[in-house]
């Protein structure tokens, strides 16, 4: 399975794919203590498109 982590805040946007659930749940943790409304997907690997990589923000 795969996990889409989306986040956004006021006119921001980012969106992060993880394989692992406690990766995505811990990513989607530190996102909503800062501030932004996080929504994770759950989907098949096959199903996800690859994250816009020159927006993608790792913290």
């Amino acid at each position: 399975m795969a996990y889409r982590i989306v986040a956004e805040r006021d006119n921001e946007t980012v969106r992060m794919d993880r394989t692992s659930s406690l990766m995505a749940l811990a990513k989607a943790r530190v996102w909503a203590s800062e501030g932004w409304d996080v929504t994770i997907i759950v989907k098949d690997e096959d199903e996800l498109a690859p994250a816009n990589k020159d927006r993608l923000l790792l913290v």
